[in-house]
């Protein structure tokens, strides 16, 4: 039975929120029909389609969104724009153009775009493995050049980035010294750098694969892919865990059947207004999954 990659979003149940959050939510021209507790395909034909697509990312102003495409073993970054009432088409962001993957798309509050990529870091590299990178909006509306994010970078992969307000970088990598083969981490931003990368901790790490962090924007939330635990419904399950007071994180839960599927279900992402999740799943072509998330985790993702 064919099964294939989709990008499905919902909407949140939202609590009070994140009071603290003083980012201006853009306004977002989602595509009709809306759905409420039950998943839907993001923009069939544009974004959803019979390749394998994941990821999600609206721009800071809510006018763009990016997302990765994979086709005959190379990942590339697309986007479209919301022009004239509508969508436009798709096409490949211009620095993801060439013999090399990119994917995992991400803003950060400077207006920065942050992916990861096989690339080389330079002349004499001859380690094949994905590290982050970024690209910066330029005076005359393109991007720069990508740049090495130094700090994070190990010589092992790492990939999927989420940011925090204050500017911390979480991500995953199969570095060695983990809990597993692969773990998330964060790194934090200090006086316009980031810190050493640690580990989050076993709450969270296991000896299955972890990987795609989503943080909230008050770092007090956090949904993440795990492969193959004991309590997963397929391959993989979204889970999520909230940290407590002192700091530590709470025992990570599955995020239920309503989301989980009996295949692969990772990205998760949530838009800058708060409003929806957004995640990819393997599945079907012809199902679709439903769900809202809980209650305690909902609060901490306006």
């Amino acid at each position: 039975m064919k099964t294939t990659y989709f990008i499905f979003f919902l909407i949140i149940i939202m609590g009070c929120g994140n009071k603290t959050n003083k980012v201006v939510a853009p306004v977002i021209n989602y595509p009709a029909p809306y759905p409420s507790s039950t998943a839907l395909r993001f923009l069939p034909g544009i974004v959803s389609s019979d390749r394998l697509d994941f990821n999600a990312a609206f721009s800071r102003d809510g006018k763009t969104f990016y997302f990765s495409r994979s086709a005959n073993g190379i990942s590339d970054i697309y986007l479209t724009e919301y022009k004239d009432g509508n969508w436009s088409p798709f096409y490949m962001a211009g620095f993801s153009k060439g013999p090399y993957s990119e994917a995992d798309p991400v803003f950060a509050l400077n207006g920065s775009l942050y992916f990861i990529s096989d690339r080389p870091i330079h002349d004499n590299d001859t380690i094949h493995d994905f590290n982050i990178w970024y690209v910066s909006p330029s005076a005359d509306g393109n991007w720069s050049d990508p740049r090495l994010e130094n700090t994070v970078n190990s010589d092992s992969t790492e990939f999927y980035i989420s940011f925090g307000t204050k500017g911390n970088l979480y991500f995953a990598s199969n570095r060695s010294g983990g809990y597993g083969n692969h773990d998330i981490y964060m790194s934090e931003l200090k006086d316009g750098h980031y810190t050493t990368p640690i580990n989050l901790g076993s709450a969270i790490n296991a000896p299955e694969r972890e990987h795609d962090p989503y943080i909230s924007s008050d770092e007090k939330a956090i949904i993440f892919t795990s492969v193959d635990r004991k309590d997963s419904r397929g391959s993989a399950d979204l889970y999520y865990s909230i940290k407590r007071d002192d700091g530590t994180w709470k025992p990570a839960k599955n995020l239920g059947t309503n989301i989980n599927t009996s295949s692969y279900d990772f990205c998760p992402y949530v838009t800058p207004d708060g409003k929806y999740f957004f995640y990819s799943s393997e599945r079907d072509v012809k199902w679709v999954g439903v769900g809202a998330l809980p209650d305690k985790l909902a609060i901490h993702l306006h």
